[in-house]
């Protein structure tokens, strides 16, 4: 399966098991890594519009863990678990991700791209197997998720 599509200024590609997620954002790099890693600034926008998190703990570097509930507007608690494998500042984040205490379900790979004052920011998600990522792609909505939770970094990093 191969697909490539935009949305919101985010742009998507699938490329057998990985979900690849590319934006711009008009900020420097140094504060969007600063968005996507510190406990403060995470609840604020992590998630699609409507979702909102909890950090349990959050200890960003090789080995740390981030645990989280993210709270569904139905009402619904998803317990989620990071476990960072690499963290290069402000350059690069690898991590997996898993469900509470579940094993790792799929690796996400982030990169800061400084573009000027601009920072491009890619994010590939390799799954197990190609029918695992589509599952997450039809089932669970994982680009249009994806496209909105970028949207609200965007909005917060406005505020920063």
């Amino acid at each position: 399966m191969s697909e490539c599509k935009a949305a919101n200024r985010t742009l998507t590609s699938i490329v057998d098991r990985e979900l690849i997620i590319t934006r711009i954002f008009h900020a420097p790099r140094e504060f969007v890594f600063k968005a996507w890693t510190d406990p403060e600034h995470l609840p604020q926008w992590w998630g699609p519009r409507g979702f909102t998190i909890t950090v349990r703990e959050m200890d960003v570097r090789p080995g740390g863990v981030w645990r989280y509930v993210m709270h569904g507007p139905d009402g619904v608690d998803y317990d989620n678990k990071i476990a960072y494998l690499e963290v290069v500042r402000p350059e690069r984040l690898v991590y997996s991700h898993g469900g509470g205490e579940e094993d790792e379900q799929f690796q996400v790979t982030v990169t800061f791209a400084e573009q000027g004052n601009q920072t491009e920011l890619s994010m590939r998600m390799l799954f197990k197997t190609a029918a695992e990522l589509e599952k997450v792609v039809k089932e669970y909505g994982a680009i249009e998720g994806a496209a909105s939770t970028l949207d609200r970094l965007e909005e917060q990093l406005a505020k920063i």
